[in-house]
């Protein structure tokens, strides 16, 4: 701890000017959305890391780190401030642990293909993230900054981290270029040779940008289908946004009841199928008779399948809740089903549950854990063949790739981002939406309970959208699509192809700098 404070006092303008461009990739993301902060935050990273030692980059990179996340999870202080330091801090250590890379790599031979480095970091330290601890907290991407930016068609090619790889790309250029043009100053004149550094960098930053403009998204449809998607909303935002059992699942009915006889007078083209949201059903229709006859009342009005959100009771474990889109049938009744893969951990599951509850009393607030499902969510929704992601599981790209590779023609998020209203976060999550419908090439419905639903197209185009806490009702034509994109045939490849070069490069970097001392020694 005390080598520690002698570093943070002995780096402190570093460390401020490292946390300043912390808070502007913070404003990269929504509700803010000035993604062009994300090119300039990461060359500053790569600046300020530039030459140090490892322990020195790692500093940087968690000076940097603690104020991004501040900012990007403040949604979280819903829940509690403590809870927003405690994943910021850990999610900063990876940070950290990418600034020690970015310290090392700046010492390689070659210094034209430090930008390459730079941005292969970023893709493992997003790799890293994403998996670790429990599942990981894909959250803070640099692609989820860059859903309406020339790199977003990059998605088509390679998935988020193609996107990623291409900003940091751009932004370890932009570094390049600085640091070239102040050698340049420092060499004592301008000469068309000492430009040659700077010029090749600032053309590699150019060329990646265009790429993205040269990049085929593919939106032709193979069929289409009417849905409506259904905005119940809740009695009030929060951590206590359930209010007394049935009301929300009563809201839900009594918009698809309203949307019926819009539909029977004529107001409105009657869908092929409706789309309610994450937990429209705050009781298990199968253990409540009540809640399964409004249900069943509101499917039979429209006359056509609906895919209800529901907590459902385990059927062997007990104790334990599924959180499952189902399909209703007016004819029927509930039939297939999907139950969400990655449930959140301390807020849909508790690991060391007994141990941690002692201590933080709040956890008690989660009464039962969601038991993950085994698999995709494609489910025959009337004539649609729908992949349903639930809430946070958009921001994973191996849930959402599996399902369109097991065929779903269209991607639905039921989402309930009641918890969270107004906080930004449901404008964050929004975008995943975005940049997974270029991604796959399919559009994207989201459906919330207290919003923001919304339609996305193909080129990831938001056509429709809700306000937030409001009850809303809206009908929609969309394209099914067949094909698939080539991030859709080569998975997670480019990431693990990319992520690795950047961990080699490190490696590369510490064999080098052993050497170079023992030869020091050695003379």
């Amino acid at each position: 701890m005390r080598r520690l404070g002698l570093l943070a006092r002995r780096e402190a303008r570093r460390s401020a000017l490292a946390a300043v461009s912390g808070l502007a990739l913070g404003l990269a993301f929504p509700p803010f959305g000035v993604w062009p902060l994300s090119l300039v935050a990461v060359a500053a990273l790569a600046l300020l890391t530039h030459g140090r030692t490892a322990r020195q980059g790692a500093w940087t990179g968690f000076a940097f780190g603690l104020p991004f996340f501040l900012l990007l999870l403040k949604w979280l202080s819903v829940v509690g401030w403590d809870a927003v330091v405690g994943l910021s801090v850990i999610e900063a250590a990876f940070l950290a642990l990418m600034g020690a890379g970015l310290a090392l790599v700046s010492r390689l031979p070659v210094p034209a293909l430090w930008p390459l480095w730079t941005a292969c970091l970023w893709v493992a330290e997003e790799w890293a993230r994403d998996r670790v601890p429990f599942g990981g907290f894909p959250w803070g991407r640099l692609a989820f900054a860059n859903t309406g930016s020339p790199y977003t068609p990059l998605a088509a090619l390679g998935g988020a981290p193609l996107v990623t790889f291409g900003v940091a790309l751009t932004g370890g250029a932009l570094a390049g270029a600085a640091l070239a043009l102040c050698r340049l100053r420092g060499a004592g004149g301008f000469s068309p040779r000492r430009a040659l550094p700077a010029a090749g960098a600032g053309a590699v930053a150019v060329a990646v940008t265009a790429a993205g403009f040269a990049v085929p998204v593919p939106t032709a449809a193979d069929d289409s289908v009417d849905i409506a998607v259904v905005q119940g909303n809740v009695q009030q935002p929060g951590m206590d946004f359930l209010g007394r059992p049935m009301m929300i699942l009563d809201n839900h009915v009594k918009a698809t009841l309203n949307l019926a006889k819009d539909v029977k007078a004529g107001r409105i083209a009657k869908p092929d199928l409706v789309i309610w949201p994450e937990n429209a059903s705050d009781l298990d229709p199968f253990q409540y008779r009540e809640a399964y006859a409004r249900i069943d009342e509101a499917v039979k009005s429209i006359g056509v399948p609906v895919l209800v959100g529901a907590l459902v009771d385990h059927p062997t474990k007990q104790g334990y809740v599924e959180n499952q889109g189902i399909v209703w049938d007016p004819k029927s009744g509930p039939g297939a089903s999907y139950t969400k893969q990655h449930p959140v951990p301390f807020g849909e599951y508790v690991p060391f549950r007994q141990e941690l509850s002692k201590i933080i009393t709040r956890l008690q607030r989660v009464p039962r854990d969601f038991y993950p499902g085994d698999h995709t969510g494609v489910l025959n929704v009337g004539p649609a063949r729908l992949g349903d992601v639930i809430c946070f599981e958009v921001a994973y790209d191996e849930i959402v790739r599996d399902t369109v590779n097991a065929g779903a023609r269209a991607i639905v998020v039921q989402t309930n981002n009641a918890t969270y209203g107004r906080s930004g976060q449901p404008e964050q999550q929004l975008v995943m939406s975005k940049l997974r419908a270029i991604e796959h090439g399919r559009p994207v419905i989201t459906a919330a309970t207290s919003g923001i639903s919304a339609v996305v197209s193909p080129d990831g185009t938001i056509e429709q959208r809700t306000k937030e806490f409001t009850q809303d009702v809206f009908t929609a034509r969309i394209p099914l699509r067949d094909g698939k994109t080539l991030a859709d045939r080569v998975g997670a490849i480019p990431e693990w192809v990319l992520a690795m070069v950047g961990v080699l490069s490190c490696a590369a970097a510490i064999m080098i700098g052993r050497r170079g001392r023992t030869d020091e020694k050695g003379q």
